[in-house]
C-alpha cells in the first residue's frame, strides 16, 4: 500500500503563474490521479513533480508504486532503488522493492532484501511468507523448515504456512512429517494442496502413476495452485509422456512464468524438439529465479552444443565440472566439445574421468540391499 507523506503545500505566485509551474501543485495532482487508480496520470505527474525536486524520496517511492502497479517492475526497481539512495533505513520502501523483484521474477534479489527484513523484523507475517516463498523456489528446503517450523508451532491453522512447511519437508524427503501436514490440510476437506504434497511425496519415491492420480486430482480442484502443473509435468515425463508434460509446462508456465522447475524442463524439450531460440528464453529465466543452478547451466550448455556454439558451451561445462566434479554428463559433453576442438588430450581426460565416474556408479549400486 502506498503512503502518500510529502506536504502538500500550495504556493501563491505572483503574476499569475500557471499551476503546471507550482511543484507542490503537480505532486497534489500526482498523488489525487494515484488515489482514484489513473495509474498513467500520477506517473506522468510524478515525474514531471521529480525534475523540480529529485532529492523528493517519497515522490520517488510513489512513482515506484505506481509503476509496479501497471506491470512495469523494471522501471519500479529503478525508483525505489533511488529511493532507497537516499533513504537507505526506509524498510517501506525496502519491502515495495523486495515485491518489485519478486514479480520480476528475480527471485535472488528479492530473498536478499527480504533476509535483510527479517533480521530486523522476524515476527512480519507477509516478509516471512514471502522469503520461505522465495526460498522454496530456489531449491532452499531446509532453510523453509528451519523458517517456518516456529511459526506453524505458533499457529498450526495457518493452511498457507502448512502447504510450504509440508511442500519442504516432502522435497527433503522428511516424509513422515511432511504426512502429519497432508494430514492437517485433509481435515480442511478434499483439498488441492494435500493432493499435491501426496503427489509430490509418491513422486519423489518413483511411484509414478499414482503420483499422476494425486496430481490430476489437484489441478481439478484448483488449477491455478503454485507447483500443481510443474509436477504433473515432472511426472508424465517419468512415464515418457512427453507431449503431456509439455502441455502440462505450458499451463505453469502461463500461472507464473517464474516457475523455475517449468522453465528447466520444457526448455530441455523444447531441445529435443530444436526449438533453441524459446528454450533458451526459458533457461535465461531459470536462471533468473536460481542463477548459477547447475542443472539450468548444463541445459544452457546443451543448447550452445546443439547449436554448434563450442566456446560458450565449453565455457559452462568447465564451470560446471569445477563446482561438482561428479556430474557425469558435463564431463562427457565437455569431451565432445574437446575433441571436436582438436584438443584430444583434454578429451582424452574426460573420457577417463567419465569411466571412472560411471564404474564408482555401478559399484554404488551393486552394494545396495
Amino acid at each position: 500500500m502506498v503512503r502518500f507523506t510529502i506536504a502538500l503545500t500550495l504556493l501563491a505566485f505572483a503574476g499569475g503563474a500557471g499551476a503546471q509551474e507550482d511543484p507542490e501543485a503537480i505532486l497534489k495532482q500526482a498523488i489525487a490521479f494515484h488515489q482514484t487508480g489513473n495509474l498513467q496520470g500520477a506517473i506522468a505527474q510524478y515525474r514531471a513533480y521529480l525534475k523540480l525536486r529529485p532529492e523528493a524520496v517519497d515522490a520517488r517511492s510513489n512513482l515506484g508504486a505506481a509503476l509496479a502497479g501497471t506491470g512495469h517492475y523494471d522501471q519500479a526497481i529503478t525508483e525505489y532503488r533511488g529511493a532507497l539512495k537516499r533513504r537507505p533505513g526506509d524498510e517501506r520502501i525496502r519491502l515495495n522493492l523486495s515485491l518489485a523483484y519478486y514479480k520480476e521474477g528475480r527471485i535472488a534479489e528479492a530473498e536478499k532484501e527480504l533476509s535483510a527484513l527479517h533480521a530486523s523484523r522476524p515476527a512480519e507475517p507477509q516478509i516471512t511468507l514471502l522469503l520461505a516463498d522465495c526460498w522454496l523456489r530456489q531449491g532452499e528446503d531446509k532453510k523453509v523448515i528451519a523458517l517456518l517450523d516456529p511459526v506453524a508451532a505458533r499457529d498450526s491453522n495457518n493452511l498457507a504456512v502448512a502447504y510450504m512447511l509440508g511442500t519442504a519437508l516432502l522435497r527433503d524427503k522428511q516424509v513422515e512429517r511432511g504426512q502429519q501436514i497432508i494430514d492437517r490440510i485433509m481435515r480442511n476437506g478434499d483439498s488441492a494442496e494435500a493432493h499435491l504434497m501426496m503427489g509430490t511425496a509418491k513422486l519423489n519415491a518413483m511411484d509414478f502413476n499414482a503420483a499422476i492420480v494425486d496430481l490430476e486430482r489437484a489441478a481439478q480442484l484448483n488449477p491455478n495452485l503454485p507447483d500443481v502443473w510443474a509436477y504433473l509435468g515432472r511426472a508424465h515425463l517419468e512415464t515418457s509422456d512427453s507431449d503431456a508434460a509439455r502441455k502440462d509446462f505450458e499451463k505453469e508456465l502461463e500461472r507464473d512464468p517464474n516457475n523455475f522447475e517449468a522453465n528447466l524442463n520444457l526448455a530441455a524439450l523444447l531441445k529435443q524438439s530444436q526449438e533453441y531460440d524459446r528454450a533458451k528464453q526459458l533457461l535465461d529465466r531459470a536462471l533468473a529465479v536460481r542463477p548459477g543452478e547447475l542443472r539450468a547451466m548444463f541445459q544452457m550448455a546443451s543448447v550452445d552444443l546443439a547449436q554448434g556454439k563450442l566456446d560458450p558451451a565449453r565455457v559452462t561445462l568447465e564451470e560446471i565440472v569445477k563446482r561438482a566434479p561428479q556430474f557425469t554428463e558435463a564431463h562427457v559433453s565437455l569431451a565432445t566439445i574437446y575433441y571436436r576442438l582438436k584438443r584430444k588430450a583434454d578429451g582424452d581426460r574426460e573420457k577417463a574421468l567419465v569411466q571412472k565416474l560411471t564404474a564408482e556408479q555401478e559399484a554404488a549400486k551393486n552394494k545396495q540391499p
